[in-house]
């Protein structure tokens, strides 16, 4: 007789069944239910910027997306002319000498943290990761079967990991540290004698440092975020993350980049030309222009965004009950009032009910329950002024 079962689920893979859903359209389903009754809705939940790409800059996109030559393979590390002109703009930065061939390019900077995993860790070992975290971060750790140790991190402390609580989690399976700075989902930004003491930890412990720069070109003043770079033998553990989406408005052509030493590229390499093939030539055919022609631009979109910041302040100096626990670059992190409800009841009640979305503190890892983070970037000042009343 023939089979007339109903047929049986896919058997999906542990890893894919034990990593979150992504949060952002979680939350954004909570405005569904919201019927303008506050004014039009605010969306703060995604890191996005609040300003269009410079017009010559969408201008030579549109141009290099019509050459025929864009339209086949490219190297497997990138375009050379935007890994020099990315060199040069690191060397600006940091006061250290890079040359083109540290650097490849990346389909964006999420898939950067990916392959960088995959090259540096490895199924089965582990990752220490400060929490509060990205959560993409914490999704690709999950998705590879790749452990993740948190790093508490307390808002006493402005929620800047500490290099000793971190000495003592780092177990015989740990096989990197990631640190983001400034931060997603806090904003805070780690002083440089963090990070150098991050990477002497690192250095004794014999494993990577994945620093993922991600918002630098927000860094208030022009002094380097660190001094790593200025030590010789930097190549032999560190590894840089950067996404040219923030810096130049570009998100949607998905472009990043890592920087490493050649034993850890040659490795990176592998997975790029597995996982990518190349990343979008037009993009990077039009940012190698933009790096260094738009500098003064990107420097003016910093100004920006120290706008919004101290907006932001302004805004909620008089808001009762709500604190500002830590703010830089993009974002915002509240902790409720006392009487409030936890984070994720707050937040899905404040998209329904008065049209403000904003991302729950456990989105971003355990301990999180009194916090919401607020992604202002994308918001003018105007829009920030109306956001207390949201809340009150």
């Amino acid at each position: 007789m023939p089979d007339t079962a109903a047929p049986a689920a896919p058997p999906f893979p542990p890893s894919i069944l034990a990593t979150a859903a992504p949060a952002i359209p979680a939350a954004r389903a909570w405005a569904a239910a919201y019927r303008g009754a506050a004014g039009p809705p605010i969306d703060l939940t995604q890191a996005v910027p609040g300003y269009p790409p410079h017009p010559d800059l969408l201008a030579r996109l549109g141009a290099e997306a019509a050459r025929l030559a864009n339209a086949g393979y490219g190297a497997i590390e990138g375009e050379e002319s935007l890994r020099a002109a990315l060199a040069a703009d690191l060397a600006g930065r940091y006061g250290a000498a890079f040359a083109a061939e540290d650097i490849v390019i990346t389909a964006g900077c999420n898939l950067a943290f990916v392959m960088a995993m995959t090259a540096l860790v490895g199924p089965g070992a582990a990752v220490l990761l400060p929490a509060p975290w990205y959560f993409n971060h914490q999704m690709a750790l999950t998705m590879q079967g790749i452990e993740t140790v948190p790093l508490p991190c307390r808002a006493e402390d402005g929620f800047v990991p500490d290099p000793g609580r971190a000495a003592a989690l780092i177990g015989e399976r740990v096989r990197a540290v990631v640190l983001v700075t400034p931060n997603n989902p806090t904003g805070a930004i780690y002083p440089p004698e963090v990070i150098a003491a991050f990477a002497a930890l690192c250095r004794r412990r014999r494993i990577a440092l994945v620093l993922d720069e991600t918002y630098r070109d927000f860094l208030p003043g022009d002094a380097p975020p660190h001094a790593l770079f200025a030590d010789p033998a930097w190549r032999e553990g560190l590894v840089q993350l950067y996404s040219f989406s923030k810096s130049y408005c570009v998100p949607g052509h998905r472009v990043g980049a890592i920087v490493a030493g050649p034993a850890i590229r040659a490795q990176l390499c592998k997975v790029l030309d597995t996982l990518q093939i190349c990343a979008p030539r037009a993009a990077q055919a039009a940012l190698a222009w933009a790096v260094p022609a738009l500098a003064a631009w990107r420097e003016g979109n910093r100004d920006v965004m120290a706008a919004r910041a101290a907006a932001f302040r302004r805004a909620f100096a008089a808001l009762p009950g709500w604190r500002i626990d830590a703010l830089g670059a993009y974002f915002a992190y509240l902790r409720l009032p006392e009487d409030a409800p936890d984070a994720v009841a707050t937040a899905a009640r404040l998209a329904a009910e008065r049209g403000l979305m904003t991302l729950p503190g456990p989105f971003f890892g355990p301990g999180q329950e009194r916090h919401l983070r607020l992604a202002f970037a994308n918001a003018d000042e105007a829009t920030i002024a109306r956001v207390p009343a949201r809340l009150g």
